[in-house]
């Protein structure tokens, strides 16, 4: 009895390692197949991405740019904006990138905010404004005013350059631009100055909430997840993907005061992150 328990137990032993064996080896498998389907796809993408995504996004920057500003001229800034929807879902529609938007129900028609977003990729361009679904105003940095059509587009519809190398200069262009912000229209800035390498969420700099105090108007927070995916900073990889927009209940500022600032950038910072991937 005891020699065929021992047997047993030595055979149950080595049963259950090679069992454990197998199992390893075919997660192995299964993972490096995986990876050699991804990698095939990454691949077969490369040729659409040079000869199709690009030449498009060149050529729907220059239509959607001369459109947006003959628009804007004739009739407003804010019917030219329409082209800018349009340029974003044609670009995102062919990379192609689908987008899921959670909270619209939180925008009030017809209110004014001071919008934040983190960012960490071009492709957040691309889901702001073709998804948004409001007319606002985006402060971008003054480099993208040498971009040809696109620049002038911008500037025409009333976008707000500003020079983040010069503090003062920034400040004073801001405050330059209160003036556009009324009537629904409201204003765009990413808090964070500049995308994020790794996706965590930068500390904040002060305009966006300082103009939000001074115009007595609501901070919109929105959490953007995917873009990154889809093309990190500082690099040419675009992969195809899902982005998500969340848009967040809006903030009133008016227990805020420039006393209290950094509590209002702590207060957005958090509810933004709390939904970061």
């Amino acid at each position: 009895m005891r020699l065929e328990r021992e047997t047993k137990e030595f055979f149950e032993k080595y049963r259950q390692r090679y069992l454990d064996n197998r199992q390893r080896f075919s997660d192995g498998l299964n993972k490096t197949l995986a990876e050699k389907k991804d990698w095939i796809a990454h691949i077969s993408y490369q040729p659409y991405k040079w000869l199709f995504v690009l030449p498009l996004l060149i050529a729907t920057t220059l239509i959607c740019g001369v459109l947006a500003i003959v628009t804007a001229l004739l009739f407003s800034p804010r019917t030219g904006g329409i082209f800018g929807m349009i340029w974003a879902r044609i670009n995102s529609f062919c990379t192609p990138m689908t987008v899921h938007v959670v909270g619209a129900d939180n925008i009030e028609p017809g209110t004014s905010y001071v919008i934040t977003s983190n960012h960490q990729s071009m492709y957040d361009i691309y889901v702001l404004y073709g998804w948004l679904g409001i007319d606002f105003k985006w402060v971008m940095k003054k480099e993208l005013k040498k971009v040809p059509v696109l620049g002038l587009a911008c500037k025409i519809i009333g976008h707000i350059y500003i020079d983040r190398s010069d503090s003062k200069s920034a400040v004073d262009t801001i405050k330059a631009a209160r003036a556009k912000i009324v009537g629904g229209t409201s204003v765009l800035f990413f808090p964070e100055g500049t995308r994020s390498v790794d996706g965590k969420m930068k500390q904040f700099k002060k305009g966006a909430f300082k103009m939000a105090i001074d115009l007595g108007i609501p901070i919109l927070p929105v959490t953007i997840n995917g873009t990154r995916n889809i093309l990190p900073k500082g690099s040419l990889d675009l992969t195809p993907g899902g982005a998500t927009m969340i848009i967040h209940k809006p903030i009133p500022v008016t227990d805020y005061h420039d006393g209290n600032l950094p509590e209002l950038m702590e207060h957005t910072r958090r509810r933004m992150n709390a939904f970061l991937d």
